[in-house]
């Protein structure tokens, strides 16, 4: 079943900051820099938001609040 608590918002999303910490133990997304990737070769969940962390892609932590994590993308570039 896809993950569901995703909120989008006008620049990027947020999702819950316990989501946000599994992703980072399990793996899938890792910081590159000032910023985070999806690393392909680690498992992470399906969202029903679709494909929030597509490969190749930065993002950043904007915020932390009410107990969740808001992120973006940042510009294209290389990762």
């Amino acid at each position: 079943m896809p993950f569901a608590d995703v909120r989008l918002l006008p620049d990027g999303f947020s999702l819950p900051e316990l989501k946000w910490r599994e992703m980072l133990f399990v793996g899938a997304l890792r910081p590159e820099g000032d910023a985070y990737v999806r690393d392909p070769s680690r498992p992470l969940q399906a969202f029903a938001a679709g494909d929030l962390f597509p490969c190749g892609v930065r993002f950043r932590v904007a915020a932390r609040r009410d107990g969740r994590v808001h992120l973006q993308r940042l510009p294209d570039g290389p990762v």
